[in-house]
Order: C-alpha cells, then sequence, then structure tokens
C-alpha cells in the first residue's frame, strides 16, 4: 500500500501526494483526512473512510492510505509498505512562529499518557531544546506551562492550514489558551 501525507491542514499536500491520490482506485482515511484529499481522486476512485485501524494492514498493495500531517509524525507510516509525506503540523508551526527547528524534541501526547509527555517536554526545555508538542483535545497547556520556568516562550497553534488558523504566543507564566480541538504547543523557542 502506499501511506500519503495529507499535510496538517488545506493546502499541505505535496506534488507527490497529489499525484499518488490522482492514480489510486482506492482511497481509505479519516474523515478530515478524505476531505483534504477529496478534490485531488479521479471521479472513479473509491473513497473509504476507515473504520478499523487494525484492518489497513490487510489492504491491497495498490491502495491509497491517507494520513493527516506527516505519516511518521504519529501517523500511519507504521504500515507497510510506501510513505509518502505532507507538511507536518510541526513543520506549519515552525513557519508561521518563523523559528528554527534543528534543535527541537519532539513530544508526542496524542492520545498518550498526558503526565509523562509534559515531564519529557519539561525535561527538554531544561536541556536547551525548543519542544513541539502533538497535542490532542484533552491535553493541558496550563499543566504543561506550570512544569515550566516562568519565562519560557508557549504558543498553541490551531487548526493550521484552515481558515480558522490561530497562533497564540504567551509564556509559561502567562500560557496562551486553547480555543480549537486542533491544536499543537511549542515551547522553549
Amino acid at each position: 500500500m502506499i501511506i500519503v501525507g495529507v499535510g496538517a491542514g488545506a493546502g499541505m499536500l505535496t506534488e507527490e501526494g497529489i499525484s499518488r491520490i490522482r492514480a489510486a482506485k482506492l482511497i481509505y482515511g479519516s474523515d478530515r483526512a478524505l476531505e483534504l484529499a477529496r478534490g485531488y481522486a479521479a471521479s472513479d476512485a473509491m473513497l473509504v473512510p476507515i473504520t478499523d485501524y487494525t484492518a489497513l494492514r490487510g489492504l491491497p498493495e495498490d491502495a491509497v492510505v491517507l494520513s493527516t500531517g506527516d505519516p511518521l509524525m504519529a501517523g500511519l507510516g507504521y504500515l507497510p509498505g510506501e510513505v509518502v509525506p505532507g507538511i507536518s503540523s510541526m513543520q506549519a508551526a515552525f513557519a508561521r512562529l518563523k523559528v528554527s527547528w534543528t534543535n527541537v524534541a519532539v513530544v508526542n501526547a496524542h492520545g498518550k499518557d498526558h503526565t509523562s509527555a509534559i515531564a519529557r517536554a519539561a525535561a527538554d526545555v531544561r536541556a536547551g531544546h525548543s519542544v513541539f508538542v502533538i497535542a490532542d483535545p484533552d491535553f493541558s497547556v496550563a499543566a504543561l506551562a506550570a512544569a515550566l520556568p516562568p519565562e519560557t516562550r508557549v504558543a498553541v497553534c490551531e487548526d493550521l492550514g484552515y481558515p480558522s488558523e490561530r497562533v497564540a504566543e504567551g509564556t509559561a507564566e502567562h500560557p496562551p489558551a486553547v480555543q480549537s480541538r486542533l491544536f499543537c504547543v511549542v515551547a522553549g523557542y
């Protein structure tokens, strides 16, 4: 199968990803991923919402599986087959902030133990890294901020690539509020 990253939001598919989607006859993805790719699919392509992620390993070789963001950043890149990268939320967030990401630590808190993720992020900031946190709707930016030195810069990047995109900056002492269910956090930049 071919795993195609559709990017973090609208307009973030790569040309290679678009080419693979256009050539596909069988395309699987979450509702959000299918919506991002729908305009590129051939009229005779079958678009199938994923209801059982464990069944994906049994798809035919020519099936395209859409992964939001980049498949290897908390996405579906673990599946067998070729991976076509997309523009990740990390790339988009650091571009919006105009901050280099050459010294970044990535912390995946999406569907993970938030307490451990916060501890790791705080340790990485104390070690001199910028930290990118892949969050889920239940992740607490206030809890992360409480674990950081008060002067640490903190940004919340929401709905990247969508019309409702918002980037709010603050500090650990005065962290930005989250207003969307789709967000990531950058700290220590």
